[in-house]
């Protein structure tokens, strides 16, 4: 009768919690893995229930029975796997699905062996015990091995689990930590005596039934939560380990005491006070204030500081370090505060220069607010005349109205200043302590100070690299300006020619046809210098066609002013080039031995093809240029010999020329004058032809 009503009871709250892990969960793998794990020890119950009960053949219901058995091993290796773990499957290392993959050995060798080769029973109603053959010790003992991975992999998804995300999911894990510690119980008796002692049943059931009632409570009331935290102190993890070792002392006494109770179910019971006195020992030990109150405890009577600032440091540090933008930044200063004081919440409020009053930026576990702090509020006073930490508790200061509501309302207790070099850069505040009534002290207020320091320089750097990043912004912004305004220059020289002939040849009417070329021209140019403004593409594509580059040069030549200086010579010339860059090229060669020679000239201009390679040559007799500037800067952006130049000019002309796949080769002597030659190559046309 018990054992029917434990497992009919860990039944239906297993159907209980399958549904609500579909209805709260939503059809993700995680949740159809927690089903079916959940599912697979449903049915072992079920059949093994069957079998007891005296429903048939029990050895007919533990062959199924033994069919559930066999989907354990892959069913809550996966559950350990994806269980309440973010990256869920794609976390799945290779050795893991290695490992995984052969669970499928166990359903196989069920299909592979008879029944009676893993298990006989010569009196089951009288002794309910299965001895187990060699291929059922194999069998049982790889189940075990199993079922201790996948407890490991549920212990190490716990404590990586922040201090906020642990609360939540704490009864979840101790439900599914508890169903695997008594499988592991329950089968453990194959590999000690070789036997399956099926009237440890109703403790299995029982362990069932706290186990599930535990999970749903924590998919109920708590929810899921996230997953990353920092590890316990080895001081906590040795009194764990010292809890443990006695609570197992306790047992053996126990098991030793046994003998005195008979058979039965006495002895069930007392293995089922052991379970549940056990749990409520790791329920004692998970408790976040039980833990703190334990560090505090061992602190004070064992080291001299309360704080392991080695440890303190590297943690704090590791954390800032993997924040890869300034919202990360925030929440790693957050969650680091929260994790070393114990607090429940945290929030940061950051200076904002404009209006020079502390904004709120982030919080942990803290909803976002309108309160601000202002310079001359009285709170900040402390913090910024002798950096004190400020206890709203203790120190009692004087705040605004929607102040003092924000933080009674958030249960916030400190504020600690964030200074950079100079200035105060953020105020964090701290509030809802693990541990209510815990004391902080001096030694708090100095780690809080020390480490904010550090959030504060991590702060400040991020701003600073915001800052340079907007600076190089506009930098760019005004390099492609002064490569604009160039190209405008060389235009507005065309339109000051064309005005200046204007005023004494307008009533020419040959004049006037050219006029309305050179006006139509020189729009369309512009035209195209817009267009390019607003695309700024980072490769200049080429509009390619066949042009006679002797007489784009003498079309060039006529549009400079001052043409009167300049010749043009040689011969009909064809070229594969795209006719309004090359032109700009002519110009600016023109443009720069026009003003060498003070407009005065002269300045020869040679077209031809040189071993069937087109070149255009620029020849004058100015001042020449300095062979130190010729060898390190002629060709450089901003780097010019003439005092309003803005050495755009020649930069410009070789990106031009290099993307005809040509070249641009520069001879000159100070005092004599300077020869520039533009060559394309016999190779150009295919070169032009890839831009």
């Amino acid at each position: 009768m018990v054992q029917l009503v434990l497992s009919s009871t860990a039944l239906l709250l297993a159907a209980v919690y399958a549904a609500g892990t579909l209805w709260r969960g939503g059809r993700t793998i995680s949740a159809f893995v927690s089903v079916a794990a959940i599912a697979v020890f449903a049915l072992v119950e079920c059949f093994d229930l069957a079998a007891v009960a005296g429903l048939g053949d029990p050895l007919v219901w533990k062959r199924y029975s033994l069919l559930a058995e066999g989907l354990v091993p892959a069913t809550w290796l996966f559950f350990s796997l994806t269980h309440a773990r973010s990256a869920g499957v794609r976390q799945v290392s290779v050795a893991q699905r290695i490992l995984l993959g052969s669970t499928l050995l166990f359903p196989a060798a069920l299909f592979v062996f008879p029944q009676v080769s893993f298990f006989y029973s010569p009196d089951f109603d009288t002794e309910r015990i299965l001895f187990l053959s060699n291929t059922g010790y194999l069998f049982y003992c790889g189940l075990l091995v199993y079922l201790v991975i996948s407890l490991i992999n549920l212990e190490a998804t716990f404590s990586n689990a922040s201090l906020s995300s642990r609360w939540k999911i704490k009864f979840d894990f101790l439900g599914a930590g508890s169903f695997l510690a008594v499988l592991i119980f329950y089968y453990s008796q194959g590999l000690l005596y070789r036997t399956i002692n099926m009237n440890l049943m109703p403790l299995r059931s029982l362990v069932f039934t706290l186990a599930l009632g535990m999970m749903l409570y924590s998919l109920v009331a708590r929810g899921n939560g996230v997953r990353i935290a920092v590890s316990r102190n080895m001081a906590y993890k040795s009194v764990v380990l010292f809890a443990v070792g006695l609570y197992l002392v306790a047992l053996g006494i126990l098991g030793e005491g046994l003998k005195y109770f008979g058979e039965g179910n006495q002895k069930t019971l007392a293995l089922g006070g052991a379970f549940v006195v056990g749990i409520c020992l790791v329920v004692l030990l998970l408790s976040e204030t039980a833990k703190r109150r334990l560090k505090v405890f061992l602190h004070k009577n064992f080291y001299q500081s309360k704080y392991d600032y080695r440890t303190q440091w590297l943690q704090f540090s590791d954390r800032l370090a993997t924040a890869r933008e300034s919202g990360e930044l925030m929440a790693a200063i957050l969650s680091g505060y929260c994790d070393i004081f114990a607090m429940g919440c945290g929030g940061l409020f950051v200076r904002d220069f404009d209006c020079n009053e502390f904004l709120w930026a982030a919080g942990h576990e803290l909803p976002p607010t309108a309160v601000s702090f202002s310079q001359g509020d009285a709170v900040l006073a402390p913090m910024i005349e002798r950096s004190w930490v400020v206890n709203l508790r203790e120190d009692a200061p004087l705040l605004r109205p929607e102040q003092e509501a924000y933080f009674s309302a958030n249960g916030l207790q400190f504020l600690v200043p964030l200074f950079g070099p100079r200035e105060l850069e953020a105020v964090l505040v701290l509030g809802r302590p693990v541990n209510k009534n815990e004391q902080y002290l001096y030694e708090d207020y100095d780690l809080m100070k020390t480490l904010a320091r550090q959030a504060a320089s991590a702060l400040l750097n991020y701003r600073l690299s915001e800052q340079l990043a907007r600076s190089r912004e506009l930098e760019v912004m005004g390099r492609v300006s002064a490569f604009i305004i160039h190209d405008l220059k060389n235009l507005v020289y065309t339109l000051s020619l064309t005005v200046d002939n204007g005023r004494e040849h307008i009533s020419d009417p040959e004049f006037q046809d050219d006029l309305l070329d050179t006006l139509t021209n020189t729009v369309n140019r512009m035209k195209v210098l817009i267009s390019r403004l607003k695309n700024l593409p980072e490769k200049r594509s080429l509009d390619l066609e066949q042009v006679n580059l002797y007489r784009l040069a003498v079309d060039t030549a006529a549009m400079v002013p001052g043409s009167g200086a300049v010749s043009v010579a040689g011969a009909d010339t064809p070229a594969h080039v795209d006719r309004e860059e090359i032109q700009k090229v002519v110009m600016n060669l023109l443009v720069n031995a026009l003003e060498a020679t003070d407009g005065k000239g002269p300045v020869e201009v040679e077209v031809g093809a040189g071993s069937g390679a087109p070149f255009i040559r620029v020849r004058d007799g100015g001042c020449g240029i300095p062979e130190e500037f010729l060898r390190t800067h002629l060709f450089s952006p901003f780097k010019s010999t003439k005092t309003k130049g803005l050495g755009i000019g020649l930069y410009q002309c070789r990106q031009i020329v290099e993307a005809h796949g040509g070249r641009i080769d520069v001879e000159s002597t100070v005092g004599a004058g300077t020869v520039f030659t533009v060559s394309f190559g016999n190779g150009n046309q295919g070169a032009g032809d890839q831009n």
